[in-house]
């Protein structure tokens, strides 16, 4: 049997046993050698520098240092990075791709839980579930089995910003149901939204014509607060707005004003800052549901990243190519 190549952990220790718990962990040793008790979350700690050495695949995750120079440098032998999580800008460095060294994610796996819960939001959304359930707090009073005009999920029109992994996934979930869904996307044509299945549109029509939209988006420049004062203006009397993407895509003050007046409701996943000040008018106007970054793998979903991971390592060690390689020339495009 060929002899398994050198990998090292570089994450938050305690993140190890929850993203590859036994047989994970298992299905990765048989690929590679590496320690569960040795892991780089501190590049300086006794022994992870002699590690690091060794190694030639790294299995990040949250909390992984930043991979600059000085660590590459005490890494001769790194030919991959394995990343057991979504995005790698928090610690990738341009070096890495100098050296040529091949980056995989999990981020298609990460897609899947947000995708979820921005399927179970809209549906839930679109029967008014939030503000009825307010409202029965607040009067301790049934209304009975009085028709609600005005709600429902038949012919609801939903719309997507952004044709990222979540968002194309979140597509795909939604055509079960009889939802007329639109995208606006600007590296998306019309040949590839028919391929969707979705109708494109531009971001001020997607907005006006929208009864929800759930937000895709990478963090970028281009993007920042680009849901604001204007945008949300174009929205619907009665419109939901859920954002799973990143909080920095939403000016948080216009939201709270459009909130106070009741024209609007918010379902809010991420928040610029994370978390919310404890003052912040989010955490208690009754039109803003705000959830503490549950979207993203949880629990039993953190399995599904470690077997990304060891699926990609068994790939590596067989000559086969990574099935989620990282293009350095897309990150901008990217969360």
């Amino acid at each position: 049997m060929p002899e398994r190549p050198q990998a090292l952990f570089a994450m938050t220790a305690v993140n190890v046993p929850q993203v590859f718990p036994a047989e994970v962990l298992a299905r990765l040793r048989a690929s590679v050698d590496i320690d569960p008790g040795v892991v780089a979350e501190d590049v300086t700690a006794p022994g992870v520098r002699e590690a690091l050495a060794r190694a030639e695949i790294l299995v990040t995750g949250w909390g992984c240092p930043r991979l600059d120079a000085a660590v590459l440098d005490a890494a001769p032998r790194l030919r991959a990075v394995l990343h057991a999580a979504g995005s790698v800008k928090g610690f990738l460095t341009p070096e890495v791709w100098r050296r040529g060294i091949a980056v995989s994610s999990a981020a298609v796996a990460n897609a899947g839980p947000v995708a979820e819960y921005t399927l179970a939001m809209i549906l839930l959304a679109g029967k008014d579930v939030f503000a009825r359930r307010e409202r029965l707090r607040t009067e301790r009073a049934s209304p009975g089995w009085d028709l609600v005009p005005g709600i429902g999920n038949n012919g609801r029109r939903v719309g997507v910003v952004g044709a990222s992994r979540t968002g194309r996934r979140v597509i795909e979930l939604l055509r079960a149901f009889d939802l007329r869904v639109s995208l606006t996307d600007p590296y998306v044509d019309e040949a590839g939204a028919a391929a969707l299945g979705v109708s494109l549109l531009p971001l001020d029509e997607l907005l006006r014509t929208s009864q929800t939209v759930t937000l895709h988006a990478p963090a970028t420049p281009e993007t920042q607060r680009m849901i604001g004062r204007r945008e949300l203006a174009l929205m619907p009397d009665g419109a939901v707005l859920i954002n799973t993407a990143r909080g920095a895509l939403v000016d948080h003050d216009a939201l709270a004003g459009e909130l106070r007046t009741g024209r609007l409701t918010a379902i809010l996943d991420v928040t610029d800052p994370e978390p919310l000040p404890a003052d912040s008018p989010l955490l208690d106007l009754p039109g803003a549901f705000v959830t503490p970054h549950l979207a993203g793998s949880q629990g039993n979903e953190l399995a599904r990243l470690g077997a990304s991971v060891a699926a990609e390592a068994e790939r590596l060690v067989t000559g086969e190519g990574l099935a989620h390689a990282v293009d350095p020339r897309m990150l901008e495009r990217e969360a």
